[in-house]
C-alpha cells in the first residue's frame, strides 16, 4: 500500500473553545440554536453527521442529561451532557419552532441542519471570536475541529485512550492514536522519567598500568 503523510490533529485550546462558544449573539432564536449546536459538538464530541441527524428523542432530559449518539456501524453509545451544555440545548428548546422536522437543529424554515448549514455557521462564529482570541486565526477550524478538540481535552484529563476511543464511538484504538501523537504532555512526562548520565566535571586520572602501557607502546 502507498504511504500517505499523517497529519497531526487540528484542536483548539480551551480558550479558544471558551471564545467561540461565547461568540453566538443570543438575540434571536438562531442566535440560541448556535451555542446549543457548539457546546453540543464539543462536549459529547460528535461527528457532524451526528450532530446534524440528532432526534429530539435521542436526547435524554431530566437529573441527568444525555444524549444518545449513533456511530458507524449503528453502535449507540450514551453520552452525558455537562450542565453548561444541558443549559444551551434547553435555552434552545423554548425558541425551537414547533411541526418541522425531528431533528433537534433546524433552520430558519424548519428543516434540518444540513452538514454545509454547520459549516456556515462555525465559519460565522469563528470569524467573531478571532476577535476577543486571535489564535484562532492561524488555525483551520473545520466541521471536524470540534470533535478532535473534545478528543484532545478528555486525552488531557484522563490520560486514558481508551475512554477517549469510548466517548467519541471509535471501533478501535488505532483510530484514537491520533491523538496520543499530537498530545505533548505524553512525550514530556516520558522525559521526566528520563535521568541524565551521572557524570562529573574533572580531570581523568589513568591508572598506573595503563600508563605503562601506553609508554611502552611508544617506545616500540
Amino acid at each position: 500500500m502507498k504511504r500517505t503523510d499523517q497529519a497531526l490533529v487540528r484542536h483548539l485550546d480551551r480558550d479558544e473553545i471558551r471564545a467561540l462558544l461565547d461568540a453566538p449573539d443570543l438575540r434571536s432564536p438562531l442566535g440560541l440554536r448556535d451555542p446549543a449546536m457548539l457546546h453540543l459538538a464539543f462536549a459529547a464530541g460528535l461527528r457532524v453527521s451526528e450532530l446534524v441527524g440528532l432526534r429530539l428523542d435521542q436526547l435524554e432530559r431530566g437529573s441527568a442529561p444525555c444524549v444518545h449518539a449513533m456511530a458507524k456501524g449503528r453502535r449507540e453509545r450514551v453520552l452525558p451532557l455537562w450542565k453548561e451544555t444541558a443549559s444551551a440545548i434547553a435555552e434552545w428548546l423554548k425558541a425551537r419552532p414547533t411541526g418541522g422536522d425531528p431533528e433537534l437543529f433546524l433552520n430558519a424554515a424548519g428543516r434540518a441542519v444540513t452538514r454545509s448549514g454547520f459549516e456556515y455557521v462555525l465559519a460565522k462564529h469563528v470569524a467573531t471570536a478571532v476577535r476577543t482570541q486571535p489564535s484562532i486565526a492561524g488555525k483551520r477550524v473545520t466541521p471536524h475541529v470540534p470533535r478532535h478538540s473534545c478528543a484532545m481535552h478528555t486525552l488531557r484529563a484522563t490520560r486514558d485512550v481508551r475512554k477517549v476511543a469510548l466517548w467519541l464511538g471509535h471501533a478501535s484504538l488505532q483510530s484514537t492514536e491520533a491523538y496520543l501523537r499530537a498530545d505533548p504532555i505524553e512525550k514530556l512526562e516520558a522525559l521526566a522519567t528520563l535521568a541524565p548520565p551521572g557524570l562529573r566535571r574533572g580531570q581523568f586520572q589513568a591508572p598506573d598500568t595503563l600508563m605503562a602501557m601506553l609508554m611502552s607502546a611508544g617506545r616500540d
